[in-house]
Order: C-alpha cells, then structure tokens, then sequence
C-alpha cells in the first residue's frame, strides 16, 4: 500500500477538490491513547500451502536503537552489526557452522566496509566460508534481506539464514567535490614534477567545498520530509493529528519499554564506554509542548516538525531463519512463520485474508503525516478505483491493534535495520496477545514499499 499510494500522490492533482475528498472524515488518534485491550482471537486456518516449504523465524535480537551522535558516535557500522549478531549467537545458541548464509540491509554505506554484512559476519566469529552479502533498498533493506533469505530457504539453497541491517548516522561519508576527487586523482597519475605542477595548477580554492549527503530521492532531490509535508497537505492530515498520532507511539512505546516488552533489545557494552540497555529517543511530551516546534521542512505553513517525524537513529537487528523441518530437527521452538511479498493488498489477497483477519499490525512510521495520509488512502473508494484498479477500499486498520509498542517516531529508525524490528515486533505481540496473523509494511524511497504476512507459530 505504501508505495502505490507514494507513486500515486506524485501524480496527484494539485487542487483543492483533493484534499476535500480526505479532509469529510479526519483522523484523530486522541481517542486512541489509553492502552489497548488484549486482543482475543479464535484460532483461523493456517496459510500454509501443501509441498512448500514452511519458513520460520526462530528468534530476533537488536542493540538498543540510539539518537544519533549518542553512545555510537565513535563506531563503524560493522561494530554495531557484530553486536547484533553477537546477541543473535546469545540468545538462540546456534552453531555458527550451521548458518548457510548471511544477509544484512543498509542505506548509506561506509565505504571502507561496502560489504557490511560480511565484515560484521567475521567479526562474530563465523567463518570465512560463511556467505554474507549486503543489499540496500532505502527504508525496507532489511525487509529485502529477510525476503532474499527466505527466498534461499524457499528455493532448497539454504536451510539457515541470518538476516538483519544496521545503519550508523553518527558517522556518514563526506565527499570532496568532484573536481577536487578529479585533480586528485590526476595528481595521483602524474608521473613528473612538471605534470604535477600542471595539476596542482588547475586548484580553486571553491574546489575544497564538501558533497554533503543528504536524506533526499537522486531522481527528484525532494527530502523524505519534504515529500511527508506534502503527502500530509495533499490528504488534508492536520499538524493536530499528526502531533497526536507522534505522543501516541511514544506513550505506547514508553509503556511497553516499562513493561519489558521490547524484549528483542540486547545490551550492547560499547567500548570504552557504558553497556547500553534501552532505546533513549522515547520522549513523551505534550501537544502544547510539540505545538510549540517550528515546521522543519516547509517553512512556514509546513505541519512536519521535529516532533512528529522519525528522528536520525543508529542501530543494528538481526534475525534467525529456518527451514521449518531445520528449526525442529535442532529443537528450536520458533515464533512465527514468514509469509513475504510486496504491499499491504497484494500480500493480503495472496494470503486470502482481509483487514479484519489481521491482530497485530506494525507499519512503519517513517512520518505522522506518512501513516495518517495511508490511513485515509486505505479508507478510500474514490482513492482505490481511481489509484489502485480497485473497486472498493482496503480498509483502515483498527487503531488498538495499531504498533502497540511504539513505532518508528518513538523507538528510533536505523534505516537499514527497521525491517527486522518491525517483523520481531509483530512475532511478539502476537505471542503475547495470542493472535494468530500479523501484517507488517513498510515504506521507502523512490515510491517502493514492502508488506509481509507474519503468523503465529503454534503454541
């Protein structure tokens, strides 16, 4: 749903009948807040298909997901996903020679450790005939590593994955210029000092102003918060809902972080400094307080502020896969099945269930403008038949069964790392809840976005 609804707004008409469409039936999380009620299932039919593999998640770990230029800062990338591995190795004692393969997701990469996965798989400990390679696809590269694992499961190549991501913005490259790159390099080449001095003479002092990367689409240079501002505008999503919605994931995501939930957070002992134990950007304010912030990207009518979008976040996650038969061989008691494919109705006709077949969604919450704009999209005719090739709408997920514990806004987003979350999340809610499906979407940059069903394993 995310990225056909992200395609579709970059071709929205820009007049006010729009908006008018979304703005009869506006959504308000106010009512929203108090802790949700358990949510009480009858047990439904599995999704599992006659001679296909079933794929299982085993378990799921992450560090502590940090503010940027906190406890991290002095890290490489590849230090925090070797942590998470690590905490994977922990809690589930498998054999490091059982993994057949080794899959991490990152955004943007620190080039001395192009192949994080790799560097982070030997820092663990495994070995070095132990594959590990590392795809990036903005927002959803850890969704994508989980998919391409559970495709190597699916196919007969692999019986043990480990999948995750990690994503560090304490630390991110910075660029010279590219005509300073290029008259160092042609400096490298010259062979005389007479070539070099031909070199050197070429130097302009705007030469030294660095290429500073920035959170933005190559194709359209829009920021992610740029496109929220507009998102927001164009499906007539208040600055009121979307601060509501923002104190909503950090009092559930407080909550939950007080109740230890968030189980799937290990400590991280940083070097030369304290062991970390908790996510430490969960905020709870007000709305007088968060009324208070300037727009942070359309100024000044702009409604996305500091306080309703997800902030810079380090972190790491990593994930067991099996084989169902594998996982039971080794008496493992898995958690949940994996039922991948891409976008919220696409993966719930594959699975022949609806909206109402699902008790525990997690979505990930890039903006309070992002989500509440999908909202009123799902909860749609005109928006379904006439962006979608639907005839009626998907539906609006129920908000007590709505990121429970907290989402993107509140617990953090390492952008590589939100998929493993996001699944885990899912995995144990519903254990908790004792539910039987999950859904869990994501959106990303360019217009792209991932869904996959999770269901419970049985108890």
């Amino acid at each position: 749903m995310t990225a056909i609804l992200t395609y579709a707004f970059k071709n929205l008409p820009t007049t006010s009948k729009w908006a008018l469409k979304f703005s009869i039936r506006p959504l308000s999380c106010s009512s929203q807040l108090r802790a949700a009620p358990a949510v009480q299932t009858k047990t439904k039919k599995t999704l599992a298909k006659p001679n296909i593999r079933n794929i299982v998640v085993v378990d799921g770990v992450r560090t502590p997901f940090l503010l940027s230029g906190t406890s991290y800062k002095d890290l490489m990338p590849h230090d925090v996903a070797r942590a998470a591995l690590t905490g994977l190795l922990h809690r589930t004692s498998v054999p490091k020679e059982v993994v057949d393969y080794i899959i991490f997701g990152t955004v943007i990469q620190e080039v001395k450790t192009s192949n994080v996965a790799r560097e982070a798989a030997l820092g663990a400990g495994f070995s070095d005939k132990t594959p590990a390679h590392t795809v990036t696809m903005a927002c959803i590269s850890a969704n994508q590593a989980m998919t391409t694992g559970v495709g190597l499961i699916a196919s007969g190549q692999c019986d043990v994955v480990v999948a995750g991501g990690v994503e560090l913005m304490s630390d991110i490259p910075i660029r010279h210029s590219r005509k300073m790159r290029k008259l160092m390099l042609d400096l490298n080449k010259a062979k005389s000092v007479g070539q070099r001095l031909s070199v050197i003479s070429k130097f302009r002092l705007n030469f030294l102003a660095p290429e500073l990367p920035a959170v933005a689409e190559f194709s359209t240079s829009e920021t992610m918060g740029h496109s929220a501002d507009r998102l927001a505008a164009a499906f007539a999503v208040s600055r009121l809902e979307q601060d509501e919605y923002a104190l909503r994931s950090h009092s559930l995501a407080k909550k939950a972080q007080d109740e230890g939930l968030l189980s799937d957070v290990v400590p991280f002992k940083v070097p030369g400094k304290d062991t970390v134990t908790k996510d430490n950007g969960i905020r709870p304010s007000s709305l007088e307080q968060m009324a208070k912030l300037k727009p942070a990207f359309i100024r000044p009518y702009g409604t996305v502020t500091a306080a309703n979008s997800s902030f810079l976040t380090d972190g790491a996650s990593a994930m067991l896969i099996m084989a169902e038969e594998k996982a039971l061989a080794m008496g493992y008691k898995p958690k949940a099945y994996l039922r991948p494919t891409y976008a919220t109705p696409k993966v719930l006709e594959k699975a022949g269930l609806t909206m109402n077949d699902i008790d525990a969604f997690e979505f990930h919450e890039a903006f309070s403008g992002q989500i509440l704009a999908n909202f009123k999209a799902m909860d749609s005719d005109w928006f379904a038949q006439n962006y979608m090739g639907r005839k009626t709408k998907i539906g609006l997920p129920p908000l007590e069964k709505f990121n429970n514990w907290g989402g993107s806004l509140s617990l953090g987003h390492p952008f590589g790392a939100t998929g493993c979350r996001l699944v885990m999340a899912a995995a144990n809610r519903l254990r908790k809840e004792g539910g039987q499906y999950g859904l869990v979407a994501a959106c990303a940059a360019g217009g792209q976005g991932h869904a996959m069903i999770v269901e419970a394993y049985p108890k």
